[in-house]
């Protein structure tokens, strides 16, 4: 049976729903969930304890850990919207639980709601299986026809970057979080590659984790590109100036002294595993084949570069 009544915990899972035109049959997404517009309508089912905005990437870093530390969760089950969606279907995800509702709210879920939903997690860590996750998405919604168009349009777009002729192939390092850094894992890595660079520090596939300053140098890269999780250009921009404008040893790196630091919308187009990561692959295309795909058009303010 095709489910009727859909809670997404994913804001790349509601992203994709809109995009399969079952918009009518979502009855609860999260506190991320703001895009398209229409989502943010939608009644929320989970929250963030965090309120991130009014707080620095470092306070954000260690309110996070602490939480995490003592065992306590980062988001809240709002019961009452849950028990009101009365789902027949929960999407989830398993890739990272700092980004996204985890397995604690999928289990307090179930055990609230009378009538036990169907669950499907998706849990995509490079490009291929977040094309995957489409198909497999558009089984369960009964959405073959349209998940063959959305998944043959990705990879045209895919095909276009990747195979392109690089004649350079510069050293980029991608940073996810600034104070403290942390590495850009995942589907990043691939990104950068199959956008034309040569990925340093991390590998597709694995989890983001912390580097130090150190790290960050002996890498010696030729571009920088910040893409802080859950933050926007003017975010990224706002907390580089506040926290490594004015830093020596930063400052003594040469891709700093070239011009080649940048910063990219991460919550649009990066830090979740949605279709809109392809947005991502043609943003890098752009920051790392600047000549290239000097006619390529991507999204306003998806990204800039930090002088």
């Amino acid at each position: 049976m095709v489910a009727q009544r859909i809670v997404s915990f994913l804001p790349s899972a509601t992203e994709l729903l809109y995009e399969f035109g079952v918009d009518d049959k979502l009855f609860g997404v999260t506190h991320e969930c703001k895009y398209p517009e229409g989502a943010k309508l939608k009644p929320q089912v989970i929250s963030s304890v965090i309120n991130s905005d009014d707080l620095s990437s470092n306070e954000i870093n260690t309110i996070t850990c602490t939480l995490l530390n003592e065992g306590k969760n980062i988001f809240e089950l709002n019961k009452e919207n849950l028990i009101d969606a009365n789902p027949d279907l929960i999407i989830s995800q398993e890739t990272c639980e700092v980004c996204a509702a985890y397995t604690n709210q999928v289990k307090s879920a179930l055990e609230i709601l009378p009538n036990k939903p169907e669950l499907y997690s998706m849990d995509p860590h490079n490009l291929k299986e977040i094309i995957q996750s489409v198909t497999k998405l558009g089984q369960i919604l009964n959405k073959e026809k349209k998940s063959v168009e959305i998944v043959n349009s990705l990879e045209r777009r895919i095909q276009h970057i990747q195979n392109s002729e690089k004649k350079l192939i510069p050293k980029v390092l991608a940073i996810e979080w600034i104070e403290p850094f942390f590495t850009a894992g995942h589907w990043i890595p691939q990104m950068i590659e199959f956008a034309g660079g040569i990925n340093l520090i991390s590998k597709t596939g694995e989890h983001s984790r912390r580097m130090d300053m150190d790290e960050v140098v002996n890498s010696k890269p030729d571009i920088i590109i910040f893409m802080p999780c859950g933050f926007d250009t003017d975010r990224t921009v706002q907390e580089y100036e506040s926290i490594l404008h004015n830093n020596p040893g930063w400052n003594s790196l040469q891709a700093v002294k070239n011009n080649q630091i940048y910063a990219v919308d991460a919550n649009s187009f990066f830090s979740k595993p949605s279709i809109r990561t392809i947005d991502g692959l043609e943003i890098l295309a752009k920051i790392i084949q600047p000549e290239k795909f000097k006619n390529l058009i991507v999204p306003d303010n998806s990204f800039s570069k930090i002088s």
